[in-house]
């Protein structure tokens, strides 16, 4: 037997001090304790006195066509039984992940970019002293875990779709799921039970519940499959989050780094770097979004005394799919070309992929329902593949969040990078946000994990996908309807959920001795004041001490209902020609 196939579980009892149901139960007569089994070789601890090591198989050579499957997946947890994480339990993701990954190559190291914070950064004593917890007997008297009993939450309960019976809020009514969380569920061994409100809502290690992580672990591999072997995800409490701390692990003002970024870039990203002193320039983008070519040029001639003593970037922030704002979609040969240069260049990337299972069919009639039938493996096949899954080198820090596909008051993601990166990412976050809310952890796992599964889980984005190409066509039509062609132009996204519409300031009546920021603020006020709130486009200029290079507006149609979102774009035409005495 492989090594990454039989030894799953994870043990941490919780303190035994106090009433016993505080703990984790008592192994019965005659039952033999699991492992945890390191499959890089490094390490095997045993788990209980009747513990011992089997021989394992050597680890076979990857093929370079091999690729994860669900099946593989389910015959990996079969033959590994179950998962038992109790309080604060730590894990091994090498555990969790498929056995012929242990084959490939390893990733380069990062630490002449690691900025001196980072660097500086040791393990938090606390949460390493936890991994005593999982000694059989051990008394408790070192770490502030409140017994269970008083929490004051005795259980939860859920409704949620079920796969086969559609996920539409009337399907789910009249024929969803319904799931009950125990506090005690795990330790009385309810059946199938291996995540419970009584190590849910206790302190739990940064990088996450041992019980999610396997899920994100194994989803992770499925969709990306990154091609060197010392790979790691850990939970995080959003992307935004994510990427402050990113930030501060690769970028130090006193240095004088700087990022670049698509030359229009989601705001709050921009206001992320701001205070931390990383200067940010832009790189012009088009149709496919960030120009390699571009970026080529940039760095190669790049003058620190002409960018204002910046020296030359050695990280890069881009959201390849249905970029935010202007909706662009990196192609598989654009993100090659990208990820070239940055190979060229030694630049580290921050791969912000949000929108990504928002991947759309142009916008022809016929499309949208050709994407509805489709099966899962058609549609893993028809999403362009990450930078992640190209990333040889270990350069790609992927951040993926269920904000924009599940719920983003969960403020739940994780981000995927080589072993190196997201040790130094844990160790910061240790001691910063301590990783996300242990009842959203929870209440993932019991959707994802126990109701869904990842084939449920991936028909849930096939539907997703669907809703928002509906959505998308509804806002072709109302564009191609109400908007003044003479002056505003656009191309329909194949993913995310931004539409950024391009008005001709050169048109303008009053384009000689107005600035595209008073045209532009003219029309946002029009817009207020006819009821639509849009998103001026200056608000995403990566170099905000820059006259931007056009006039834009971004438009979402994520949020309102169909008629509302027709109604809204007829608006903005209106503001659009009243601006420029069209009416």
């Amino acid at each position: 037997m492989g090594r990454g196939l039989a030894f799953r579980t994870l043990r941490a009892a919780a303190p035994t001090s106090g009433p016993a149901r505080c703990c984790l139960p008592a192994r019965r007569a005659g039952q033999q304790q699991r492992l945890i089994h390191s499959t890089r070789g490094q390490r095997s601890e045993a788990l209980g006195t009747a513990a011992r090591l089997p021989d394992a198989e050597p680890v076979p050579p990857r093929s370079p066509r091999r690729s994860v499957t669900i099946a593989d997946i389910l015959e990996r947890r079969a033959k590994a039984g179950r998962l038992v994480a109790g309080t604060a339990a730590t894990a091994d993701i090498n555990l969790f992940k498929a056995p012929f990954s242990a084959g490939k190559p390893r990733a380069r190291r990062w630490d002449h970019h690691l900025s001196a914070e980072s660097l500086s950064r040791g393990p938090c004593v606390l949460k390493q002293a936890a991994q005593h917890l999982k000694k059989p007997g051990l008394i408790s008297l070192g770490g502030g875990l409140p017994c269970a009993e008083n929490f004051p939450l005795e259980s939860l309960t859920l409704r949620v779709p079920s796969p086969d019976a559609g996920f539409t809020e009337e399907a789910t009514r009249a024929a969803g799921r319904t799931a009950r969380i125990g506090k005690y569920d795990a330790a009385a061994g309810v059946e199938a039970a291996e995540f419970d409100l009584s190590v849910a809502l206790n302190y739990h290690q940064a990088g996450g519940s041992p019980q999610l992580l396997r899920w994100v672990v194994e989803h992770t591999e499925l969709v990306c499959d990154p091609p060197y072997a010392d790979w790691a995800s850990c939970l995080t409490v959003g992307s935004t989050a994510a990427l402050e701390q990113a930030l501060r692990m690769f970028c130090d003002k006193d240095r004088g780094d700087a990022i670049l970024t698509e030359e229009y870039s989601f705001s709050t990203a921009l206001e992320t770097a701001a205070p931390l002193g990383v200067k940010v320039f832009g790189v012009p983008i088009d149709g496919e979004g960030l120009s390699p070519q571009a970026m080529d040029e940039m760095l190669s001639s790049w003058d620190p005394a002409a960018r204002g003593g910046a020296r030359r970037p050695h990280v890069l922030y881009t959201v390849p799919s249905g970029q935010n704002p202007t909706g662009a979609t990196q192609s598989a040969e654009r993100r090659k070309a990208i990820y070239e240069v940055c190979r060229k260049h030694d630049v580290f990337i921050f791969e912000d992929e949000p929108y990504y299972f928002l991947q759309m069919p142009p916008a022809h009639a016929g499309e949208q329902a050709a994407a509805e039938a489709e099966t899962v493996d058609e549609f893993l096949g028809s999403l362009i593949p990450s930078l992640l899954s190209i990333d040889t080198d270990g350069r790609v820090m992927r951040m993926d969040s269920f904000s924009k596909v599940v719920v983003p008051g969960s403020r739940v993601g994780w981000v995927t990078a080589s072993e190196q990166v997201i040790e130094r990412y844990l160790r910061h976050a240790e001691v910063c946000n301590q990783g996300p809310s242990g009842i959203s952890q929870v209440v993932l796992w019991q959707l994802l994990d126990e109701q869904w599964g990842h084939e449920g889980y991936l028909k849930w984005l096939m539907h997703l996908r669907g809703e928002y190409t509906r959505r998308r066509d509804v806002m072709v039509a109302a564009c191609d309807k109400f908007l003044p062609a003479e002056v505003v132009s656009w191309n329909a996204p194949v993913a995310g959920m931004f539409y950024w519409l391009k008005v001709d300031h050169t048109r303008h009546p009053d384009a000689s001795h107005r600035s595209i920021r008073e045209i532009e603020d003219e029309i946002f006020d029009l817009c207020i004041e006819k009821g639509v709130l849009v998103a001026k486009g200056s608000w995403f200029m990566a170099e905000q001490d820059k006259e931007p290079s056009g006039l834009f507006f971004r438009a979402t149609f994520a949020a309102a209902s169909p008629d509302k979102m027709t109604e809204a774009i007829h608006r903005f035409g209106d503001a659009v020609r009243q601006s420029y005495r069209m009416n």
